[in-house]
């Protein structure tokens, strides 16, 4: 979704560091070790990054002055290459609240460590995961296995959605819990993506 763009005038230390060229790659500033606060940062390093909405729901607050309503939005960004953020939104507009999670996305992007960790495969080319992970989210829990090629992403239509914008082309995925909840499986999804960065290749941790 496109939102008007201004001069960016960065406000922490990081967004000057992007800005001044010191920092050179998202990966750098994944790797800085500083959160990510601005999501001019991302645009900076991935422009190519598109937008998902997984789900809109209404919530519902009683206040003193009567009920207030507002709307949460969920949403997943990525590059198809190994790049993916998650992130939500609340506001009483629809679109505004689409915005809020986008923003939220980019400023929660995590690099994928992807690879060919199948038995059945052994290729070199990375469109699958190095090996299995685990992500849990409420009652839901997300175990990706690498698959050889050809597979395609057995989960369901969200689990997809997460996985493509990943650019993960390749996984069995077992879910437990109540994965009709939106939010708990996107979220355990993109956990356990995340966790492939524990991954250290060549047997250290």
């Amino acid at each position: 979704m496109a939102y008007e763009k201004t001069e960016w005038v960065p406000l922490t230390g990081l967004g000057r560091m992007v800005q001044s060229g010191e920092i050179k790659s998202i990966d750098e500033a994944l790797a800085s070790g500083k959160p990510i606060k601005e999501p001019e940062i991302v645009d900076a390093f991935l422009p190519d990054l598109v937008d998902e909405v997984l789900d809109i729901n209404m919530v519902q607050r009683m206040t003193d002055s009567g009920r207030r309503v507002k709307f949460r939005a969920v949403v997943v960004v990525g590059n198809h290459d190994g790049y993916i953020g998650f992130g939500q939104g609340k506001d009483s507009q629809v679109g505004d609240a689409i915005k809020k999670a986008i923003v939220n996305a980019k400023t929660h992007v995590i690099k994928v460590k992807r690879g060919c960790g199948s038995w059945e495969c052994g290729c070199v080319h990375p469109h699958s995961i190095p090996m299995q992970v685990t992500g849990v989210a409420g009652s839901v829990k997300v175990t990706l296995k690498p698959a050889p090629q050809g597979i395609g992403l057995v989960t369901g239509d969200i689990g997809k959605k997460v996985l493509d914008l990943a650019g993960i082309r390749d996984v069995w995925a077992q879910t437990q819990g109540q994965t009709r909840t939106t939010i708990n499986y996107a979220k355990a999804t993109f956990n356990a993506l995340k966790a492939t960065n524990m991954i250290r290749l060549g047997g250290k941790e």
